[in-house]
């Protein structure tokens, strides 16, 4: 009796996710790259979006792009009370 090989592939392992700012899926892969220097209003949603999605805990996102916990608690807070708008900086005096 021949005994048969088991030819399935393992199940594959999808990678943790969070939906980010314009409502697609976002993945570690996804967000800016460490070495972010400019940072525009995307950028910084989505890493507001993956820390409140526990994808990134706050203390890995400030390490990971150099950013002041204040700094991060700041874009947070620019979101809750002004949306993205509040996150351009270029208008930040307008919705002090």
């Amino acid at each position: 009796m021949n005994a048969v090989a088991n030819t399935a592939a393992p199940p594959l392992k999808k990678d943790p996710y969070v939906i980010g700012p314009d409502g697609t899926p976002l993945t570690l892969k996804d967000l800016p790259p460490p070495s972010t220097k400019r940072w525009v209003i995307r950028r910084k949603a989505e890493v507001v979006a993956a820390v409140r999605g526990g994808l990134l805990t706050l203390e890995e996102a400030c390490e990971r792009y150099t950013l002041t916990v204040e700094e991060f608690l700041s874009w947070q807070k620019a979101i809750d009370q002004h949306g993205l708008p509040g996150l351009r900086a270029t208008r930040v005096q307008q919705y002090r």
